[in-house]
């Protein structure tokens, strides 16, 4: 089940990272752990509650992740308990990947300025703070630098129809990114932002029309193809590699090219 590439399967060998975000085997976040443990890293794995523990724990079990844990963020003090586990087991963290964002129904099927203030706020704290909260906490623990990746989209700089409110988080959390990496920079520490084109993941069911987005996407990017979560995956773990130390701040595409496309 987990991909292994031969010249480079040790690349990440004693390297820990968390994973945030593995809701089933269709998760980008699935796509990039995979590629991670594929290069030798150690992972953690969470999942959200009780009810999703039972699609992520198979997922875990293969990754052979040491440590798994509930975190919802919007749960006071699961995310300082997932720090202090890897801390105390680990002493250490190398990388950490957030996958996760949410909006109320009402806040993202609505016009953004028809937005109210707790749908708003709720958008904002799971899909934006809660990355910035992370890195706070993820900041002691790489000690010799780390990389700290989230996840975002096309429509945090174009408005794309029906992404709505989740266009606006997704700026924020683009600029959390940039300021980050200037903030933690001198510690060796990266931040990235990376921008997969349309997949079919549970998050994306909730946004209307998206199979059209699909199908526009497919047509109009320059590779006329779809991206999978591999594509993301293996993408993402070449930026945690010692080859990538002096990339950082920065959102990369992995769309086909479908974002330079009018």
């Amino acid at each position: 089940m987990i991909p292994v590439f031969p010249d480079s399967k040790v690349a990440l060998k004693g390297k820990k990272g968390l994973i945030v975000g593995i809701a089933n085997d269709q998760s980008i976040a699935w796509g990039c752990a995979r590629a991670f443990r594929a290069l030798g890293a150690d992972l953690a794995v969470t999942y959200l509650n009780d009810r999703a523990k039972k699609h992520v724990e198979p997922l875990a079990q293969a990754l052979e992740a040491p440590i798994f844990m509930p975190l919802d963020v919007m749960v006071e003090g699961q995310m300082e308990a997932v720090f202090e586990r890897i801390a105390k087991e680990w002493g250490q963290l190398d990388f950490l990947l957030h996958s996760i964002a949410f909006s109320p129904k009402e806040a993202l099927h609505g016009r953004v300025v028809d937005v109210n203030r707790d749908g708003f706020l709720k958008t904002m704290d799971v899909s934006c703070w809660s990355f910035l909260r992370m890195a706070h906490l993820a900041e002691p623990l790489m000690k010799n630098g780390g990389t700290l990746f989230t996840m975002t989209y096309y429509g945090s700089q174009m408005v794309v129809e029906n992404y709505n409110i989740m266009g606006v988080a997704k700026a924020a959390l683009e600029a959390s990114v940039r300021y980050a990496a200037a903030e933690l920079g001198p510690k060796g520490i990266r931040v990235h932002a990376i921008s997969p084109g349309p997949l079919a993941t549970r998050a994306a069911s909730g946004i209307p029309e998206f199979d059209e987005l699909m199908d526009k996407a497919q047509s109009k990017a320059p590779s006329r193809s779809l991206v999978s979560i591999d594509d993301v995956g293996n993408a993402t773990a070449f930026l945690a590699l010692d080859g990538a130390k002096l990339i950082t701040g920065g959102v990369l595409y992995i769309d086909g090219g479908y974002h330079i496309i009018d």
